[in-house]
């Protein structure tokens, strides 16, 4: 009985021992890798290259060509980054770094060294960095502005319309691609703006069609239009008869005419007779013909829906 006693105690010791190796080669590991982290070490770092600012025509022959190999030193905690990933991307202006040629950009490496060491950061320090200069090719496709037509479907409030008319944020947008593709595309719609019940102002951010191998830049416009309460009115204008000739003489009647009109609350007190011109042309009734077909040759740009009530204006010859 006792021996048994003695063994359970030595079984116990014994896991204990084995739990306390373990902690101790844990903690020497672990002091270890500390103390090899905090050594100096070199390593090749490849750097790639994104390239900003360049124009939408631009295309980028994205291979090795791109690539800035750099030797660094630096503590091992520094350099854990780049035990599985070699590479680092750094990003470049092509207007402000870069030398612009017609088929490639230039960068100079060792005089925008700074650039590289401001980007990599002060835990590493460079050795040596390759090539001289970076040659970046590119190639360049066919651009030019268009017109932009809105696609508007657009339920206004009962008494309410648009005064004016649409605006954009810009008066045209860019298209890029092939020559062959956009030479023939003149205007490019927007998706379709759909509202309903609108009694107030619009500004709305509204995306570009897509067209097939065609870039489009902006690809989203914004629009806006004042929405104002409208009235119809009336008003009496006189008739001018235009292209008789002095020989002739003719009596026509009416003498006005009434038109109506439709226009916003605000500006309607403003409207007067000498907005409006109405005429009837000589030169362009037929011989036996015994009436004028009046026109509007002149009404406010701001107003809508503008008709004469009376059809035709007679007259006789005297």
């Amino acid at each position: 009985m006792g021996s048994r006693s003695k063994s359970n105690i030595f079984s116990i010791l014994k896991k204990r021992d084995v739990k306390r190796f373990s902690i101790f080669i844990s903690i020497a590991f672990i002091f270890l890798i500390i103390s090899k982290l905090s050594n100096d070490y070199k390593q090749l770092i490849k750097l790639k290259v994104n390239l900003t600012d360049t124009e939408e025509e631009v295309i980028l022959q994205q291979d090795s060509s791109n690539v800035i190999d750099v030797l660094v030193e630096a503590k091992g905690f520094a350099l854990v980054p780049y035990i599985f990933n070699k590479y680092k991307t750094i990003v470049l202006s092509s207007k402000t770094d870069m030398v612009t040629k017609p088929s490639h950009y230039l960068f100079d490496v060792q005089k925008n060294r700074f650039l590289i060491e401001g980007q990599l950061g002060s835990s590493y320090n460079v050795l040596s960095i390759s090539p001289d200069t970076l040659i970046l090719p590119y190639s360049k496709r066919a651009s030019k502005y268009i017109p932009v037509d809105l696609d508007a479907n657009i339920e206004y409030a009962t008494g309410f319309d648009i005064k004016g008319g649409f605006t954009f944020s810009v008066d045209s947008v860019k298209i890029v691609g092939a020559q062959d593709k956009i030479e023939n595309v003149n205007t490019i719609s927007t998706k379709e703006l759909k509202l309903s019940k609108v009694n107030s102002f619009i500004d709305e951010d509204i995306e570009i069609e897509a067209i097939d191998d065609i870039d489009v830049f902006p690809k989203v416009v914004n629009v806006k239009a004042d929405v104002k309460r409208f009235t119809e009115g009336t008003i009496e204008v006189p008739v001018t008869i235009t292209g008789k000739p002095n020989n002739i003489t003719i009596n026509y009647f009416p003498k006005t005419v009434t038109i109506s009109y439709y226009v916003d609350l605000d500006s309607y007190s403003s409207i007067s007779t000498n907005d409006f011109e109405v005429e009837c042309n000589f030169n362009q009734i037929d011989e036996d013909q015994t009436f004028f077909l009046p026109k509007i040759t002149k009404s406010p740009n701001f107003i809508k829906r503008v008709n004469i009530k009376q059809k035709r204006v007679d007259f006789i010859k005297l």
